[in-house]
């Protein structure tokens, strides 16, 4: 499964903001992979962060 895909059901699931590293934990996926991921899903619109560090899937 894509790392992306993995990352926007985890935080669809979380039901609440999620920083990078609970991401990591949640998805199983490296540190450095969920960071790099994520820079491509903010570059998307895909995600939006509600306060800093935290991330969670765009409206």
């Amino acid at each position: 499964m894509d790392i992306t895909k993995q990352i926007l059901d985890a935080m669809k699931k979380s039901g609440k903001p999620m920083s990078a590293g609970q991401l990591a934990e949640a998805t199983g996926v490296d540190r450095k992979e969920i960071d790099k991921a994520m820079k491509i899903l903010k570059t998307e619109a895909k995600i939006s962060s509600p306060k800093n560090c935290y991330w969670e899937p765009a409206k």
